[in-house]
Order: structure tokens, then C-alpha cells, then sequence
């Protein structure tokens, strides 16, 4: 049996008379990658903001890596990763300076943060990159370093908000390698996109429209349900009724 790691039960997020997020279930499985999809507008971010523990749901439940959604944030925040396109590394701290911070944000001693550090750099091959400024870098660089700080603890989880934004088809790819060794270790990628074809490599997907969940399913079945040649077609399909936008 699949060890479920996610677990939400009609989680709803209102706003006044405003229903971000409207009574979404969903589960998600360990080592899993599973996109969460939606237009802008759709509900995504006020989502993953619940299930990261930094917005308290209005209604229905969730666990998140067996932690209860209302009452163990912070063991949920000890249990994650995250990263945004928006912000995840200290453009004016070196490469080195940004690994030793977020390691010590999530608790590693000095010699993991040591050897955790050395073998990142290693990997990723920026020896001649560790003491230079991140904002010097270049923005493939900068989003496989950042998911790479993100995972630096082993989480259980890490959620991914548009990671990929902004950078070039080939970059991309190189990225979803990053995503494919994190998954193969066991870690639950847990990612939203604007791009389709980064959808294919989901494993499942769920796709929200007007803060509902209108499907789920693999790739392929959701292209077979919707009679769909890609996942553009599926998409369109679904969000073409949609009443909110940006």
C-alpha cells in the first residue's frame, strides 16, 4: 500500500464572501510528483499556503507528512521544503553563505552543514561559484541551487510554486533531472506550473478552476478522459469556463 503523505478533506479558504480555496480533497503519495495546476486566480498559492502551515484553512481538514494541518504547524514546517520563483535565495550573500543559512534555518549541525555543503557544490558544479554573489549568477544556476538549499534537509515534502519560471526549454529540463533524483529518494515533490509540458511529467495532476478541483488523474487519463491529443488541450478544456482570472 502507498504511504500517503498528503491527506486533505474539503479544505476550504474563505475571504469575507470569498471562497479562495472551496472544499478540496486530495491525496499524495510518498515519492510522488504531483502537479497542481490552475490558471492564475484559480486558488493554487492560497492552497500550498495552507498545507505549508502558513494559513489556517476556514474549514476541513488536512494532514501534511501525518502532522495535523491546525495543530502541528511547526512540525509541518520541520518537515518540508519550499521554494518559489519569486523568492528562495539571498541574491547579496555568496553561494556558500545562502547554503550555510537555510541549513542552519533547518537545524543541521555545523559538520552536516559542512559535508551537506561540500557535496551540493559538488554536484552541482559551481567550485568556481562558491563565493560569488547569487544575484551574479545566472537564473538556471540560481533555480537548481535554490531547490537544491530547499531539499538540503531531507524533507519529507518539498513544494515547488512556479519554479521554472523564466528560464530557458533546456534549463528546464536539467531542473526536472534535480526533480526526478529527489523523487527516486523518496521525497514527495509536490509542484505547480504554467507550463503543459512540464505536466507530462507528473505523475498525477489536479487541476483547479475557481478554487475547485475539476480533475485528477494521471496525464494520460486526463488527456483520454477530455479526448485530448496534450495536456494544452486539457487545460483549455478546463479552464476556458472559468470566472476568475488575473
Amino acid at each position: 500500500m502507498k504511504e500517503i503523505v498528503i491527506k486533505t478533506d474539503r479544505l476550504t479558504k474563505r475571504f469575507g464572501d470569498f471562497i479562495a480555496a472551496n472544499e478540496i480533497t486530495f491525496e499524495v503519495y510518498k515519492g510522488e510528483i504531483f502537479g497542481f495546476l490552475g490558471a492564475n486566480g484559480a486558488g493554487k498559492t492560497t492552497a500550498i499556503r495552507m498545507l505549508c502551515g502558513l494559513s489556517k484553512p476556514s474549514s476541513g481538514s488536512a494532514t501534511i507528512a501525518n502532522c495535523d494541518i491546525y495543530k502541528e504547524t511547526e512540525q509541518i514546517k520541520k518537515s518540508i521544503g519550499y521554494m518559489s520563483q519569486k523568492f528562495s535565495l539571498y541574491e547579496d550573500l555568496t553561494v556558500m553563505e545562502n547554503i550555510k543559512f537555510f541549513a542552519g534555518i533547518y537545524g543541521l549541525s555545523n559538520q552536516e552543514i559542512k559535508n551537506k555543503g561540500e557535496a551540493l557544490i559538488d554536484k552541482l558544479g559551481m567550485q568556481e561559484a562558491v563565493d560569488k554573489l547569487v544575484g551574479s549568477l545566472p537564473l538556471g544556476w540560481k533555480q537548481k541551487l535554490s531547490f537544491s538549499v530547499a531539499i538540503l534537509h531531507e524533507p519529507k515534502i518539498v513544494f515547488l510554486d512556479e519554479p521554472t519560471g523564466g528560464v530557458d526549454p533546456v534549463t528546464r529540463r536539467q531542473f526536472w533531472d534535480l526533480i526526478y533524483e529527489a523523487s527516486a529518494r523518496g521525497i514527495t515533490v509536490f509542484v505547480t506550473t504554467h507550463y503543459m509540458d512540464e505536466a507530462e511529467y507528473c505523475n498525477r495532476l489536479s487541476m483547479m478552476v475557481d478554487g475547485e478541483i475539476r480533475a485528477l488523474d494521471t496525464p494520460a487519463n486526463l488527456k483520454k478522459q477530455f479526448k485530448a491529443a496534450t495536456m494544452d488541450d486539457v487545460f483549455f478544456e478546463l479552464a476556458r469556463g472559468a470566472k476568475r482570472g488575473d
